[in-house]
């Protein structure tokens, strides 16, 4: 028996450093490790809103596709560009991988919102199955029609790390060091962080932020005017993105985890903080309060920016707080699933949902 064959649809870079192409790129390894034979096809940038070269593009590369085949598409093209999966629903096997539904993005207007929806759940309708990234992803898919039997959740992997050893803040003049790693865009709330922060200058503290600054030049303008308007030049570090050694590095030195986001499909960069045992200051929204447990974490209402300054003034203030979530965040790191879990159970979804009987 031949090895399963498959094509991986994708936008933009596929090495792209954000938690949905990492999942994309340990998924798309691992099942080559394994024995399959995975055909990468990039459809190109400007995802959920590719222009008319993009789409002609995009037509052209899935009529590429052989007929039968099984094409896993990343939900940041697919949900985008239902007029193709409608278009080739009849020849091809369509696996729709949603990190999370493209109308719950922030800081869209509400027709725009309105236009994802639709556009999303048009394509969902195409789909033989979708693979999500939480529970709450499979939970927020009813709205768009998709029935429960089709959808298989298979979570991401977390890679063993050692565990923080901290900042030694008592012995440094910076203070605790706070981390956030996460893209800047609208819905990660860094906006809020940094305001929350304006008002605890009378704390000794130093915020790390890695992620891309470039991927939406509006909301690093605003975070940096924040910065500026607050005078937190000297208190608040944007690093953006960095390799995965200085990202460990970062982690390393960390006392606390901090990611005030307005929806997560999963939160990869929550688990990886309590891979590092860190405690983490963060909102429960989308699939964070699966991620993080209640002893792991304070998490607050989205959006609420006095919530967030009363929880890192909290932090802040109190050593054993931040000792017994800690321990919670130790704790969790040995319940997390690894990659080659993932691996396993989105192979074993690829067979149940999709691959001819034969290959069952």
């Amino acid at each position: 028996m031949s090895p399963p064959r498959i094509a991986f649809v994708v936008p933009g870079d596929l090495d792209s450093l954000t938690g949905g192409y990492g999942y994309d790129r340990r998924i798309i390894g691992g099942l080559r490790a394994a024995g399959w034979t995975v055909d990468l096809v990039s459809l190109g940038g400007g995802f959920p809103w590719p222009d008319a070269a993009t789409r002609q593009h995009a037509a052209r590369l899935i009529a590429a596709i052989p007929e039968g085949c099984t094409v896993v598409a990343d939900g940041l093209a697919f949900g985008a560009l239902p007029e193709l999966a409608v278009q080739h629903a009849a020849r091809l096997r369509w696996v729709a991988l949603v990190h999370h539904p493209l109308a719950l993005e922030c800081g869209l207007a509400a027709p725009q919102r309105q236009q994802l929806f639709d556009s999303e759940r048009r394509a969902l309708a195409s789909a033989q199955a979708v693979i999500v990234t939480s529970a709450a992803t499979a939970r927020a898919l009813a709205d768009y029609g998709v029935a429960g039997h089709r959808i298989r959740v298979v979570m991401p992997g977390t890679a063993a790390a050692p565990l923080s050893t901290g900042s030694a803040a008592a012995a440094a003049d910076g203070g605790l060091s706070l981390l956030c790693v996460a893209t800047l865009i609208p819905r990660k709330g860094h906006a809020a962080l940094i305001d929350a922060l304006a008002g605890l200058q009378d704390r000794a503290w130093t915020l790390h932020c890695v992620g891309s600054t470039t991927r939406d030049a509006a909301t690093a303008a605003a975070v940096r005017a924040g910065i500026t308007h607050h005078g937190l030049g000297r208190r608040v570090r944007l690093h953006g993105e960095v390799d995965a050694p200085t990202l460990q590095a970062f982690y390393a030195r960390a006392d606390v985890f901090v990611l005030p986001s307005l929806h997560e499909g999963y939160g990869m960069a929550l688990a990886e903080a309590l891979a590092h045992g860190l405690p983490i200051v963060s909102s429960a929204a989308g699939a964070i309060t699966d991620t993080v447990p209640a002893n792991a974490g304070l998490l607050l209402p989205p959006g609420d920016g006095t919530a967030l300054r009363a929880a890192l003034a909290r932090m802040l203030d109190e050593p054993a707080l931040r000792q017994r979530l800690a321990a919670g965040a130790r704790a969790a790191r040995t319940q997390l699933p690894g990659w080659a879990q993932a691996i396993e159970h989105f192979a074993a979804a690829l067979r149940a949902a999709a691959l001819p009987p034969t290959l069952a």
